[in-house]
């Protein structure tokens, strides 16, 4: 049976209904070319501010969404980067992780994330492997444990790479916020209130942050002539800050502790209170990161606060920076951080009195 010019003119509108609006859609409805619209797409200064909101209207009454597989035909540009994480449980991996996505969502791209969990064997290399197969332009790893780091500086990434929180030696570029530094600067703020020596409470030794840590704790001692006590060890939690916090608690020559992050500290904090020991009354205690709860604890801490989304700007930067040069620029870009000074550290002289 043969359709009716009546029945068929009344099924165009459905039909126009049911596909997807394109670009010509909108360029007809913006009364603009199709090249017009592109440059509108990819934010080019080339075109009008009044030019460009018309277009956006379009855009917005059409409901039209971009076909990102046919840009990618015809510029080479997928507009997708990878983003390899480690220790996504944690504070610190994963402000990093929001930060980076903030920054790239700023420069028009879009984040494919592969969470690799504690890094173990070959997960980045599976990791890096797969990103680049769905398609994206650069990767940036978060590379915080001393196996990643091996393991990328075992990789020939096809893609340009850049790790945030890596190895000193990597041969590649590394976003890096200055650990040691803040270790020093708690340990000294301690030491500055007039604490014979500082003990530290550091995180697990296959991380680099805990490492260059122990490093700024020791320098800070050494440099005051101060006595560089027994290393204190926890895995980052809570529940390991209390661990070492019952021991602490005990020993009444600790004056002054510096703990590896807050929520190791918020543990120690705890221990301490359940054993009758005041803070900072008995015992000073600085932690690291700057949690947004760190203001809150009893009482409210002292500790160091790491810039996570100046890294995520830094390392967006550094890797379309890569893409733009068609080349990999090793370096490190180093940080700094910055001391918080809260309730949780007194001077020395205002325990012994």
């Amino acid at each position: 049976m043969t359709s009716s010019p009546t029945a068929a003119a009344g099924d165009e509108p459905a039909a126009r209904a049911r596909r997807r609006p394109g670009m010509h859609d909108v360029a007809r409805l913006a009364g603009v070319s199709h090249q017009t619209v592109s440059r509108v797409l990819n934010d080019s200064a080339s075109v009008s501010s009044r030019t460009r909101a018309l277009v956006l209207a379009a855009i917005d009454e059409l409901g039209y969404r971009p076909n990102t597989a046919a840009r990618t035909l015809v510029t080479g540009r997928s507009k997708t980067l990878g983003l390899v994480t480690v220790g996504g449980a944690l504070y610190g991996p994963m402000s990093m992780l929001y930060g980076i996505e903030a920054a790239a969502r700023e420069r028009g791209y879009i984040l494919t994330v592969a969470n690799v969990g504690g890094g173990e064997g070959d997960a980045v290399e599976r990791a890096l492997l797969r990103l680049e197969r769905q398609g994206v332009e650069g990767i940036v790893v978060v590379a915080p444990l001393t196996s990643v780091g091996e393991s990328l500086g075992s990789v020939a990434p096809h893609l340009p790479l850049v790790a945030v929180e890596s190895s000193l030696d990597a041969t590649f570029p590394v976003i890096a916020v200055d650990q040691a530094a803040g270790a020093h600067a708690a340990t000294r703020h301690l030491l500055d209130l007039g604490h014979p020596t500082v003990w530290h409470v550091a995180g697990p030794e296959h991380w680099y942050e805990a490492q260059d840590r122990i490093t700024g704790w020791t320098a800070a001692l050494q440099a005051a002539g101060a006595d560089v006590p027994p290393l204190l060890r926890g895995d980052w939690s809570p529940r390991s800050g209390y661990e070492v916090g019952q021991i602490v608690s005990r020993m009444s020559d600790v004056t002054a502790l510096f703990v590896g992050n807050d929520p190791m500290a918020l543990g120690v904090l705890r221990a301490l209170r359940e054993h009758g020991r005041d803070v900072p009354g008995d015992i000073s205690v600085v932690g690291f990161d700057d949690i947004p709860e760190a203001e809150y604890f009893s009482p409210p801490l002292t500790t160091v606060r790491q810039p996570f989304e100046e890294v995520g700007r830094r390392s967006l930067s550094a890797l379309l920076e890569e893409l733009d040069a068609g080349r990999m620029r090793p370096g490190r870009i180093v940080i700094p951080p910055e001391l918080v000074v809260r309730g949780s550290t007194a001077p020395y002289a205002a325990v012994r009195d």
